[in-house]
């Protein structure tokens, strides 16, 4: 049996005012924190140039770490898939050096490491190399060792999610649905195992059909699925659901609701994670603002 985590792929991204240190830290640094607001604030050049004085001065390898972490959240606000991957892939490697400490801890985090990654490369439709990380995630993910506490289920699920979803934003509904419906059946079999841990997941599932719809141009199953998703406890406080409710408002010719819309995710999105980088830069260019 695995032990459900607060902290699993979107629902950590989610919650996060700042950029979360790494598991065991403090809230960070002062100036980790106000590199995080000038991110926010659009101002990324400034908030970068810190996060590179981070890295470089980190006394010890976890600072660092964090640091690049951050750094690699910092693409997410600007598109830069190969930025993130760049940055996550040295958050891995410190993970890396952590296996025979805290093999559970080790092998978990890199597989988040790469699925972070992986959403950031797909909010900026760079959608075959978040296909490989995605992968690349799952991989590192099962290597946890027994007694395991992230089971094979939940990896199986959060892949075949992200497949779902990166087929539908290459269009193809079958293979959409093909591996919707594989990510139905990895919750069940979590759920076999863990009810608290499947309970937990399901949310994640209740906004896929919508997501799915919405790709592959069936306008009203859109507008119906996004919709009840979003209400759903922890959907309505990510931003990135919410924009997408707009833009199927958008698509099926509401465009007073998609302008509420699109302004609820924005005002919503005050984290520094790849939901709301995506849904500060998409927000801010559907409501006509040219400046941060």
């Amino acid at each position: 049996m695995f032990r459900p985590r607060v902290r699993l792929a979107f629902l950590s991204t989610l919650l996060a005012v700042t950029a979360p240190p790494l598991r065991g830290q403090d809230d960070g640094s002062p100036r980790l924190r106000e590199a995080v607001q000038l991110d926010i604030q659009g101002k990324h050049d400034e908030s970068r140039r810190i996060f590179q004085a981070l890295i470089d001065s980190a006394s010890n390898p976890r600072d660092k770490a964090a640091a690049q972490r951050a750094m690699a959240r910092s693409a997410g606000f600007t598109g830069d898939c190969a930025m993130a991957v760049r940055y996550e892939e040295l958050v891995i490697a410190y993970h890396h050096t952590r296996e025979q400490s805290e093999p559970q801890e080790a092998f978990y985090e890199q597989g988040e490491m790469a699925n972070e990654a992986a959403r950031i490369c797909a909010n900026a439709d760079a959608l075959d190399e978040a296909e490989r990380m995605y992968r690349r995630g799952a991989e590192l993910g099962n290597k946890e060792p027994e007694p395991r506490t992230h089971g094979r289920a939940l990896w199986d699920f959060r892949l075949e999610h992200a497949l779902a979803r990166l087929s539908a934003q290459r269009g193809n509904r079958a293979e959409a649905q093909r591996h919707m419906a594989a990510a139905r059946q990895a919750l069940d079999n979590i759920g076999r195992i863990d009810t608290a841990l499947a309970r937990q997941q399901e949310r994640f599932y209740q906004y896929l059909p919508g997501f799915v719809a919405l790709f592959t141009h069936d306008t009203m199953a859109a507008v119906r699925e996004l919709a009840r998703a979003a209400a759903i406890g922890g959907n309505d406080r990510d931003p990135q659901i919410q924009y997408y409710l707009g833009l199927a408002y958008e698509k099926s010719g509401q465009a007073d609701k998609a302008r509420a819309q699109f302004q609820k995710a924005f005002d919503m999105a005050t984290a520094h994670n790849p939901p709301a980088s995506f849904t500060r830069f998409n927000a801010r260019k559907k409501l006509g603002w040219t400046s941060p």
